[in-house]
């Protein structure tokens, strides 16, 4: 174990794994199981994840559904409960958010690939921060993620690929950044969204189905909230009516982009608040529990990581780039992505957050439920199958 692996252990984290069981293996091995794989490597995801061969298949990815969330509160999710002692685990990348998770997913690259970093990150180019998920100061999508999208390759080697979600993500950024080459079907209601699935269901191929309605209820009001239950038992009959209705051959699969915790405010720690440190700050990316922390020009050197250290140990771990590219947190890192991550990395413990009010809109100041950093609940997600 190094210092640094033991050093998250001490905080109650624990490292992504490029090499396991990985969200990243999930559209090769379903290629591989529809026959449509590309060699080896295909074959042996499909091993590693267990799956057998089909004829057609489903995935639906659910934003924010953890697989230690789901197994608290299967109290709200009779179907989805039935297939976890029989489902696997999955690793989600770092840091544990929807733009890094999807473009692990949608490419099979970690993170330092393809430039998918965090929520926001700074732009080389520019010198400014950008948004991944809105795709908002950030260079054209094929020209900044330059990495293969799996649903294009797929559909080349003759695979129907239907992707499945609501309207306002056709043709988006991020879609096109990692999710490109499949027939769009944009859908808003839940129910009709099981429909267009089984509709597309009917001939030979792959399905996509994106389900974000969890994760934005976890963030208004935690997922430990009603609302937050309530969701979890309509996604679950629907699903489970996606399940009796898949047509003989099918294989259906559930996972996620990764889990959430909810904020404790006694444990938010504020940059504008610490003097110490508050004066070292460029800009901040990332999100409230992984934070891209670049510096002010000219500082750098030990001094400067243990004094962020020693403002923030009692909730938060600090690395420097070099120690997170080290130890492969974002995986491989191209050469054109190593400006993007923080001269600092600051990942949280247990329910701690770190912000900086200067900057922070209030929209984030206010989010109950987040996610980003590398506890269990964040990083690993269910890998839920049902095959007929």
């Amino acid at each position: 174990m190094t210092a640094l692996e033991a050093r998250l252990e001490a905080a109650g984290l624990r490292p992504p794994r490029y090499d396991s069981a990985h969200l990243g293996l999930v559209l090769p091995a379903l290629a591989d199981a529809l026959g449509a794989g590309a060699g080896p490597q295909d074959a042996a995801a499909r091993a590693r994840l267990g799956l057998g061969t089909a004829e057609r298949a489903v995935v639906v990815l659910v934003d924010g559904l953890g697989r230690g969330n789901l197994a608290e509160l299967a109290g709200h999710s009779p179907f989805l409960r039935s297939l976890l002692a029989s489902g696997g685990e999955l690793v989600t990348g770092f840091p544990t958010t929807t733009a890094s998770a999807l473009g692990l997913f949608g490419t099979g690259q970690p993170p330092g690939r393809t430039g998918l970093v965090g929520y926001a990150a700074r732009i080389p180019s520019t010198g400014q921060l950008g948004s991944f998920v809105r795709w908002e100061g950030v260079p054209e999508p094929r020209s900044w993620q330059r990495e293969p999208a799996l649903f294009g390759e797929l559909v080349a080697r003759g695979l129907p690929v239907t992707t499945v979600g609501p309207s306002r993500f056709a043709g988006s950024g991020l879609t096109t950044a990692v999710l490109d080459g499949s027939r769009y079907v944009p859908v808003e209601q839940v129910s009709a969204r099981v429909d267009a699935a089984l509709q597309a269901l009917r001939a030979p191929g792959l399905v996509y189905v994106y389900w974000g309605e969890l994760d934005k209820v976890g963030h208004q009001l935690g997922w430990r909230s009603a609302q937050w239950g309530a969701q979890l038992e309509i996604l679950d009959a629907e699903l489970s009516r996606l399940a009796r209705s898949l047509p003989r051959g099918s294989t259906m699969l559930v996972t996620a982009d990764h889990g959430m915790v909810d904020v404790d405010l006694s444990r938010r720690l504020d940059i504008a608040d610490r003097a110490g440190i508050a004066g070292d700050v460029a800009a901040l990316g990332g999100e409230p529990r992984a934070v891209h922390v670049y510096l002010r020009e000219g500082l750098e050197g030990e001094d400067v990581v243990e004094r962020w250290s020693e403002e923030l140990a009692e909730h938060a771990l600090v690395v420097t780039r070099s120690e997170a590219v080290t130890a492969g947190w974002f995986g491989e890192v191209a050469e054109r992505v190593l400006p993007a991550l923080g001269d600092l990395v600051v990942v949280s413990r247990d329910r701690a957050t770190v912000v900086d009010s200067r900057s922070a809109t209030p929209g984030l100041l206010a989010m109950v439920g987040v996610h980003g950093s590398l506890t269990p609940l964040e990083l690993e997600v269910p890998l839920l199958s049902v095959s007929r």
